[in-house]
């Protein structure tokens, strides 16, 4: 994006570079933060401090997040940080099941982009997840959708189109989706993720099924589709994460 001689007029009269610390500090739902070329966090807002099971910022900053996050997780997040320092890329609205020092876990929507200097080049990146908040069950908008969320619920294993489940609900597709980002924060290819991984997760963790049918039972064609949509989602691959839940639960 051009910088404007306006923005450049105002940002030269700031006492210090704005880094929205601050600002972010108030949202408790949120996590934010900037990291430099190598990774390390420069700046993190008060929740993130909290979810680490850290008390001050300062524990944080010069920190990967494999030496913060406990294995293997950690590593698992500075893998995902550096792809986008290595390729540029962007990370938008992806859909993750993040779990916290404190033993509790959490949805969220985690967005990544890269920072480049002068020169062009990627110098850090910087960062949000937000958490999902738990539908409203009593809102008219989730009265209209009811039928149609309790049948991904019941029976994820299954295909599903979304003009199909729009038409279930009586409203057009637009409509339907309007009011699945409404009511979820998501999109319905997303609902189904979500409501898939949640019951992989527990299978995964309570039972010693083989993966591949976890995959199909949760309506994956084959093993390795199923594989790259957990690791996309979790962080870990289905057999890192039996392990991980095993060992946390001894």
């Amino acid at each position: 994006m051009a910088i404007t001689e306006s923005q450049t007029e105002f940002f030269s009269q700031l006492a210090e570079p704005f880094t929205g610390e601050a600002l972010f500090d108030c949202l408790p739902d949120l996590v934010f933060f900037i990291k430099n070329s190598r990774g390390e966090y420069v700046v993190v807002n008060q929740t993130l401090v909290e979810r680490c099971g850290c008390r001050e910022k300062r524990e944080l900053i010069g920190r990967r997040a494999d030496e913060v996050f406990p294995p293997p997780f950690g590593q698992s997040y500075r893998a995902q940080d550096e792809r986008v320092l290595r390729s540029g890329d962007t990370i938008l609205n992806q859909l993750e099941l993040h779990f916290h020092a404190s033993g509790g876990r959490g949805w969220c929507l985690t967005d990544k982009l890269p920072l480049r200097g002068r020169k062009g080049n990627v110098i850090g990146l910087v960062g949000v997840s937000k958490d999902l908040n738990p539908a409203n069950e009593r809102s008219e908008d989730y009265s209209r959708v009811a039928n149609a969320v309790q049948q991904i619920q019941a029976h994820y294993d299954e295909p599903f189109r979304v003009k199909e489940l729009a038409a279930g609900a009586g409203l057009s597709e637009f409509q339907f989706e309007h009011r699945i980002r409404k009511i979820f924060q998501l999109t319905p290819g997303q609902l189904i993720q979500k409501t898939r991984t949640e019951f992989a997760v527990r299978r995964l963790r309570e039972t010693d099924d083989h993966i591949v049918a976890i995959a199909l039972d949760c309506g994956y064609s084959d093993q390795s589709a199923f594989t790259r949509q957990f690791h996309q989602t979790i962080g870990l691959s289905p057999s890192e994460s039996r392990r991980t839940f095993r060992k946390t639960a001894e």
